[in-house]
């Protein structure tokens, strides 16, 4: 499927790249900058990842453990940056589907099954993984408002990425040990 004989082309030099079609665009269109975004994302899950290696725990529905959850939304990622890469139809192009999007749904349900109900906000902390969990979920934010930006961008994208954002703070609060170490928002405590 795909072949990286050289990493080096020097190709991006004048400051343009190429997409999946061949068409050649500027660095700092907003295309390439929403793919950046997913990439920055996908790199900071690598990250979270180190925190849930070995989590095989497994959730309720019968569904796998963390680290498994978060290896899919990786290689979804790839697959959301191909899609994003192709603008149009794309022809028989991968394209994001809502089948994705569902799975991230019944993740949702199943981790936020075993937590307490929210009392307050939360501020991002606790532990390293959750800490790791909140990151990856403003990055992707940061993904999904840039994909909007993007003309023609397939819906299915952001929705994926509006949904993930949702898993992963759910996913903070199950590495907060199942919400006992969230770190909760306490309106006017700072003092001033």
């Amino acid at each position: 499927m795909v072949r990286i004989d050289r990493v080096v082309t020097r190709g991006g030099d004048g400051g343009e790249t190429s997409l999946g079609d061949g068409a050649r665009v500027r660095k700092d269109s907003a295309r390439i900058e929403a793919i950046g975004s997913v990439d920055e994302a996908n790199a900071v899950l690598g990250v979270l990842r180190l925190h849930t290696s070995g989590l095989a725990n497994g959730l309720a529905n019968g569904l796998a453990g963390e680290d498994a959850m978060l290896a899919r939304v990786q290689n979804d990622l790839f697959d959301l940056g191909a899609d994003l890469c192709v603008p149009g139809e794309g022809g028989s192009r991968l394209r994001m589907t809502d089948a994705p999007i569902l799975r991230l749904e019944a993740e949702i349900e199943a981790m936020n099954a075993t937590l307490p109900p929210l009392t307050s906000f939360i501020l991002p902390g606790g532990g390293a993984g959750a800490a790791h969990a909140h990151m990856a979920r403003v990055v992707v934010r940061r993904a999904e408002r840039a994909a909007i930006g993007v003309e023609g961008v397939n819906p299915a994208v952001c929705r994926y990425l509006n949904r993930l954002s949702d898993h992963l703070f759910v996913l903070a609060r199950v590495l907060n040990d199942h919400g006992q170490a969230d770190v909760l928002w306490v309106p006017g405590g700072s003092g001033l």
